[in-house]
């Protein structure tokens, strides 16, 4: 399916009954990702509420934004995309670069619907401290980076300074496309730890225990700010807990959302 928004093609998937009570349950893909990994929840879902997801600007099949976007960016237009099915209250769920967009939504932005809950799956928002390792490879970065934009160095070896970032990017960023590259450093960049205990819905919590990308100590971090939430950690499961161990996934959500 396809919607257009602020002159973009959005891709999205919808199931359940359109008018299936004032309920809509919105689920919001982590960076990188797209709907496809959502298949299977969403008809775990579809069983009791209308649900929906989409693929941001940048990925999947949506159309690329035309300048590098923040976090708030993102979250202006995920509350654009949700106003188009008229819905009074939306559960939110949103696996790691999406809890970014949710903690934004509800401590930063006017929204114009309720939301009463919100399941956030391995969720990011919170800026991890630099190991020593980590600072002295970003020194290295910047002092190669300062080197190959030398004017007589660029003449000598004009690839020079793409190989040096390809050698210290990672590879969400060296597979982004420049528009994406900018946006990841603006969005990855931004610490929302001081928002989160401003949120008041109920909250679900579901953490892999092996997570690397967003460590559990940020699940049990967020359990701790926001009032109302409760921790599931998710054995044997790194940053896709929800693929991961699926089935046990399932019927948490299942027992959070009363599906039968």
């Amino acid at each position: 399916m396809n919607l257009m928004i602020d002159d973009m093609n959005i891709n999205y998937d919808f199931r359940g009954e359109e008018n299936g009570g004032d309920t809509l349950v919105v689920l919001l893909h982590g960076w990188g990702s797209n709907i496809k990994l959502f298949d299977n929840l969403m008809n775990v879902i579809a069983q009791k509420y209308p649900v929906t997801a989409l693929d941001m600007p940048g990925f999947g099949l949506s159309d690329e934004q035309s300048e590098p976007w923040d976090v708030g960016q993102y979250t202006d237009f995920v509350i654009k995309f949700v106003e188009k099915f008229d819905y009074k209250k939306v559960i939110l769920l949103g696996h790691s670069f999406g809890g970014r967009v949710i903690i934004k939504m509800l401590t930063q932005r006017e929204i114009p619907f309720e939301v009463p809950r919100i399941i956030m799956v391995d969720a990011a928002g919170i800026k991890p401290k630099k190991t020593f390792k980590q600072k002295f490879r970003q020194r290295v970065y910047k002092i190669g980076k300062w080197f190959y934009n030398l004017s007589f160095v660029k003449k000598l070896s004009p690839q020079g300074i793409d190989k040096w970032r390809k050698k210290f990017g990672s590879a969400d960023y060296n597979d982004a496309s420049e528009i994406m590259k900018a946006t990841l450093v603006k969005t990855v960049n931004e610490d929302l730890t001081e928002y989160i205990s401003k949120i008041t819905a109920d909250a679900l919590l579901i953490w892999g225990e092996n997570d690397t990308a967003t460590p559990l100590s940020d699940g049990q971090l967020m359990e701790k700010l926001i009032k109302n939430s409760g921790l599931v950690i998710l054995k044997n499961a790194g940053h896709y807990s929800f693929l991961e161990q699926q089935y046990t996934f399932n019927a948490v959500i299942k027992s959070y959302l009363k599906i039968s």
